[in-house]
């Protein structure tokens, strides 16, 4: 049974902003409306936010489109944007401890979480595209003929940007930096879950020196902001992270307009444990892999193939680990589980937990709420899983685990690609080449080999198959949000 910790008292973060941000100024919604973010380690309200529409993105997208065609963003040298870049990971730095609390607020996660992984990965996300933005340049080619031939690497231009709520800063930093290394702008929509630390990056965007127009930040609901920002023909471009089924309608929506799409989505993660593997290592591994964020990653390692030789060694070792996380106030350090970030995924998490009790798998560890109060989970841990369940199948995105058994190479590398999915995958074994015939054989985009979720703003990330379009991170996303110029001249 999962570890419960006394109430212990805190200091909130203060709530700065919760308006929109159009044009450099901070606004009502058109329509007056606001909607509530909620604590959910408490079910109580945190603010009232500001909620967009299709009138408000309108307004942001012409800001935007101002700043980017005749503002002082479009007339930039590259390396002041990167100066600028630099001054707003600074800022975001003097205001660690802020943002880490506020997004704990916000989204439920541990706050030692946001401080040990989100913040730092936020601020090194900005500093290397700050790096990047006076390097985007073009070739020249020797082409046939007395002509001189180059390409130039130019800002795609406006660009909607609709973020998720498991990593809410993470996930504005991997869309903000490519971008502003470009040369675009940017009209955001947060999700309706978690708006309150994109806002605060925003307004600390406007201390930095932005020029108005080029940070666009709406929050609101998909179905109204996020549809009118696919659909405004003065969008040149739609990133989104989140699930697949959404994806799927901005496609079909952003059709109309031809717009640039690139996506990050879900998964259903292969996490492969051979016999010759350090056991310990691979449970720890394995853990992290699932449960890190309450399970609430789109790479999480859902689907875990233990070679059946040391199956059970396994097992009761992940069970022993699952039982001895600690669940309660994301605030207080010890806290290794916080609660699911609002009442649909809990209850979504929870229906699939009675799926696979129903389907016949063995609930050896969790498979209740916790506590009374909050969008608690317990850590669930299934054996006896096999590949046609529900739970092996579909993205749960929740703290629940699901172990396979596997006899043979070949055996577990065709069950690990059934699926449409193609995200992300890893392997435990202390066998060099066997680690490198499961990479080239899965259809992931990313592979770990002997650990797990191992991110740095230099290495692309993204999906095969139905996980996405296109790369966060790395050189790969500043193709995103560049069109490439050939430029031909004749020289007779």
């Amino acid at each position: 049974m999962a570890t419960a910790l006394e109430p212990t008292t805190y200091t909130l973060p203060k709530i700065r902003q919760t308006q929109l941000l159009i044009g450099g100024k901070w606004q009502d919604s058109v329509s007056g409306k606001t909607f509530a973010t909620v604590n959910p380690a408490t079910e109580e309200v945190i603010a009232e936010v500001a909620e967009g529409d299709a009138a408000d993105i309108d307004l942001a997208a012409k800001a935007a489109r101002k700043a980017f065609e005749s503002g002082p963003w479009a007339t930039m040298d590259a390396r002041d944007r990167g100066k600028l870049m630099t001054k707003l990971a600074n800022l975001l730095e003097d205001n660690f401890d802020e943002l880490a609390a506020l997004e704990s607020l916000d989204n439920g996660k541990p706050i030692s979480d946001a401080r040990a992984a989100d913040l730092p990965l936020v601020i090194d996300c900005l500093h290397y595209y700050a790096g990047w933005a006076d390097k985007i340049h073009g070739d020249t080619i020797p082409i046939r003929g007395n002509h001189f031939c180059y390409t130039r690497r130019e800002p795609l231009g406006v660009c909607g940007q609709i973020i998720p709520w498991n990593f809410p800063m993470l996930m504005a930093a991997w869309k903000w930096g490519p971008a502003l290394a470009a040369g675009c702008t940017i009209v955001m929509k947060p999700a309706e879950q978690t708006p309150l630390t994109c806002l605060r990056m925003a307004e600390i965007a406007m201390e930095a020196g932005f020029p108005p127009g080029v940070i666009n930040v709406v929050p609101g609901y998909g179905p109204t902001a996020g549809a009118a920002l696919v659909k405004h023909p003065g969008v040149d471009k739609i990133a989104f992270t989140g699930e697949h089924r959404t994806a799927q309608i901005i496609m079909a929506d952003a059709a109309q307009t031809l717009k640039r799409l690139t996506f990050e989505l879900g998964g259903k993660s292969p996490n492969i444990v051979f016999a010759d593997a350090d056991i310990d290592a691979a449970v720890a591994g394995a853990e992290f892999g699932l449960f890190f964020n309450q399970g609430q990653c789109c790479c999480a390692g859902s689907r875990l193939f233990v070679e059946e030789s040391v199956h059970d060694e396994f097992v009761d070792k992940m069970v022993e680990r699952a039982n001895s996380r600690v669940l309660g106030n994301p605030f207080d350090a010890k806290t290794t589980q916080g609660p699911q970030v609002d009442q649909a995924q809990f209850d979504k998490i929870l229906g699939y937990i009675e799926k696979g009790k129903e389907q016949g798998a063995a609930c050896v560890a969790g498979g209740n709420r916790f506590g009374d109060k909050g969008y608690f989970v317990e850590p669930t841990v299934f054996t006896g899983v096999t590949d046609d369940m529900a739970i092996a199948q579909e993205e749960i995105f929740g703290p629940v685990m699901n172990i396979l058994s596997f006899k043979g190479f070949d055996e577990v590398v065709t069950r690990a690609n059934n699926t449409c999915f193609g995200l992300a995958a890893a392997v435990w074994t202390r066998d060099v080449s066997k680690a490198h015939r499961i990479a080239n054989s899965v259809r992931a985009g990313t592979v770990w080999v002997n650990c797990y979720d191992v991110f740095d703003a230099a290495a692309p990330f993204g999906g095969f198959k139905m996980s996405g379009i296109g790369r966060e991170c790395g050189e790969a996303a500043l193709a995103n949000y560049t069109e490439l110029k050939t430029v031909t001249m004749s020289l007779a």
